[in-house]
């Protein structure tokens, strides 16, 4: 069996975001892809910056 180099192991690893779940945001409603820092949130996600989620009353 041939042996894989960490670089070719690294790139099997990795995702392309097409490949990600993706969501709308409920501010400017465009979409938006999945981060590793909401992975355990993802549910609970609903805007896709910080700048969206402190402009959600303002309109």
């Amino acid at each position: 069996m041939p042996r894989i180099g960490k670089r070719q192991a690294n790139a099997m690893k990795t995702r392309r975001k097409s490949d990600l779940p993706t969501k709308v945001c409920a501010a400017c409603g465009r979409p938006f892809a999945w981060r590793k820092k909401w992975g355990k949130v993802w549910d609970e996600v609903r805007y896709c910056s910080e700048r969206c989620k402190r402009a959600r009353g303002k309109d």
